[in-house]
Formats: structure tokens, C-alpha cells, sequence
């Protein structure tokens, strides 16, 4: 039998080096969040672990092992069929579970017996949930960043996703958090990720990059959506050099009618995410944005919404908490289009000798 234990930093350094990466939790722990890369072969499945956490409190801790314990091989003996029986002898896969105990022990067991090298993860996921968060404050300080800034509607993401075609660093913040990170910046039918699952993707991210060149980020506030960006992160994006983007108001507000595309589609979803609104610009104004959407005036609606809400506080704000913006580099974009920002794009990368 070859069944190796390692700290979750190790395994963490080696992910690249195995096989496969196999979670041996149940589908609703996996979906939570999970190492970068893992796939699941749950030793108990949802209704399993719940049926014999059930059993443990209500018989006795004796009965409910040796139900797992039965539940637990037949699911084994499943993925072996499905997913090992093809797999040559120096397959080497990294295993592990919430705290590296019984469930992932029982797998790579198995799977040693059969003459695999197998690794488990000491302490399991919830080692490696500490060893990411104790490694984001060493990532965050190791890279030197770019804060792309600008208005809302000025093209900050069109230009993150230029610069990542044309051979940039960009960490987007936004994408990795499935949300647009403004009060209106619900995406429907796409759920935000759970904040473990955010830091683990972000950290992934991170460490994906070359710390010889800058990287790209836009200017978020603490939080995107339900999800907080890391301390250590967010510290270190508002400590570095800032690049402001500037868009004509004509072009923003086609350019947020475009990315906001689903608000025209569906004119009850974007009155429902207007009453987000309410508190801090009263009913009265919220009603006649409204009014006007209903009647398919959506180019006052979003004019008012930059004039009113979103603009005021923008300088105020970024002076404040980006300690370089005074001293932003300016690109002045002359359409929302990608041609544009890929012109852009390029310039920036070389000025920024990225």
C-alpha cells in the first residue's frame, strides 16, 4: 500500500503535480468550495451524510459507523468502476475531505491497495481553507498592481478583458464574484459563489501570475456583491498606482445599456432592482425611474441614474481610498467599442512595459 500524508501547504505548492485532485465530500461541501481543479467522488452523498449524522445523534455513534461504513464501500467499489479502472499504474492522485479523516482515509486505502501513490492532505479542506488565507497576505504584497479606474459606464471591464487578450495580467475581481459590484449589479441566473469559494478562486488567480509584471485590476470597493474582497488585497490595490479611464457620458450610457442588456429585456426585474434604491434617493424618484422604464425611457432612466447616484460620489470616494489616484495616468477612450479598448490596451501594456 502507498498512502503518503502532507501538510495542506505542501499540497497546495504540488497541485500541479497530481494526477487528479479527489474530494471525498458530499456534493453540498464540494459545491461550497473546493481545491483548485478537484473533482468529486463523494464518499457519502448528501443524503447519505445526512441520513447517518441523523442516526449518530438519535441511536448511537456504533450504529451510525457501521451503516457509513456500508454506504461508504458501495460507493468506493462506484467510482472504482467508474473512474479508476482506466487509469495506468502511475496514476497519483491527491485525496482529501473536511479534515482528512475517515471519508478521504477510507478512498485512499482503497485506492493504495490497489498499487496506486496516493496523497492525502493532513487536515483535510479545512487545512487548506487556513493555509489560503494565511497565503493571500504574502500573494497581495508580491505583485504590483494597476487599479483601473473610471466612472461607472466608462468601460473598466471592456478594458480588463482587452488586456487580458492582448497578453496582460488582470485579476477581475467582478467575474470571479459573478456580480457587477454596484447596487444594480445583480447578474440574473448567475449565483455569486460562497465567500470561501470567492477567496479560493481569487488565490488561485494569484498565484497563476508572474510577479515580474503588473497586474490589472479595477477599482472595487470592499465588497462585490455578498462576497468581501481579502483584507490584504484590497490594502495592497489601494496602495498602488491607479489608471483612470475616461468615457463620453453618450458612450457610457449606451455602453451600461448594452452590458445591462437583461434591464431593457425584462423592465419588472429592473423596477425590482430599482427599489434597492429607495432609501437613499427616496420613493418619489425611485417611482418616476420607474414610470419611465415601464414606458421604455431607458436612456433618461440611466442618466439620471449616473448623474444623480452614481458620479456625486465617485471622486470623493476614490480620493479617499486609493491614496495614488490623484496622481492616475488618463486614457481617454473615443467609443465604447473593443477596437477602442483593444487600441488601449496596447498602448497601456507598453507603456506600463507589461
Amino acid at each position: 500500500m502507498s498512502v503518503h500524508v502532507i501538510p495542506a501547504a505542501d499540497a497546495m505548492a504540488r497541485l500541479d503535480s497530481f494526477s487528479a485532485v479527489i474530494d471525498a465530500r458530499s456534493e453540498d461541501e464540494f459545491a461550497l468550495d473546493h481545491l483548485p481543479g478537484a473533482v468529486n467522488w463523494p464518499s457519502l452523498n448528501n443524503e447519505e451524510r445526512k441520513r447517518v449524522g441523523t442516526m449518530y445523534v438519535q441511536v448511537s455513534p456504533f450504529e451510525a459507523q457501521k451503516h457509513g461504513a456500508a454506504l461508504v464501500a458501495a460507493n468506493i467499489a462506484r467510482h472504482i468502476e467508474r473512474h479508476v479502472l482506466d487509469k495506468p499504474k502511475n496514476w497519483q492522485p491527491l485525496v482529501y475531505c473536511w479534515r482528512g479523516g475517515k471519508r478521504s482515509g477510507s478512498l485512499a486505502l482503497v485506492l493504495g491497495q490497489i498499487g496506486f501513490k496516493v496523497t492525502l492532505v493532513e487536515g483535510g479542506y479545512k487545512a487548506f481553507r487556513g493555509a489560503v488565507l494565511a497565503d493571500m497576505p504574502r500573494l497581495a504584497q508580491q505583485f504590483s498592481f494597476r487599479v483601473v479606474c473610471g466612472l461607472t459606464g466608462s468601460g473598466k471591464t471592456r478594458l480588463l478583458q482587452a488586456l487580458e487578450a492582448a497578453g496582460g495580467q488582470v485579476l477581475d475581481l467582478e467575474a470571479l464574484a459573478s456580480h457587477r459590484s454596484s447596487v444594480l449589479g445583480l447578474l440574473p441566473g448567475q449565483p455569486q459563489p460562497s465567500q470561501k469559494r470567492f477567496d479560493t478562486l481569487v488565490w488561485q488567480r494569484l498565484r497563476s501570475f508572474d510577479p515580474a509584471r503588473p497586474v490589472f485590476v479595477e477599482s472595487e470597493s470592499r465588497k462585490v456583491g455578498n462576497v468581501a474582497v481579502p483584507d490584504a488585497l484590497i490594502a495592497a490595490m489601494r496602495a498602488s498606482p491607479c489608471v483612470r479611464l475616461d468615457l463620453p457620458d453618450s458612450e457610457r450610457v449606451a455602453l451600461l445599456l448594452e452590458d445591462y442588456d437583461f434591464f431593457v429585456r425584462d423592465r419588472a426585474f429592473f423596477c425590482q432592482r430599482l427599489d434597492a434604491l429607495v432609501e437613499l434617493r427616496g420613493k418619489a424618484t425611485v417611482q418616476a425611474w420607474k414610470d419611465k422604464v415601464l414606458a421604455g425611457d431607458f436612456n433618461t432612466v440611466v442618466r439620471d441614474l449616473l448623474s444623480i447616484h452614481y458620479d456625486p460620489g465617485y471622486e470623493r470616494s476614490m480620493r479617499n481610498n486609493f491614496v495614488r489616484y490623484a496622481d492616475a495616468v488618463t486614457v481617454a477612450a473615443r467609443s465604447r467599442s473593443m477596437e477602442e479598448m483593444e487600441r488601449l490596451a496596447r498602448d497601456l501594456l507598453q507603456a506600463q512595459g507589461a
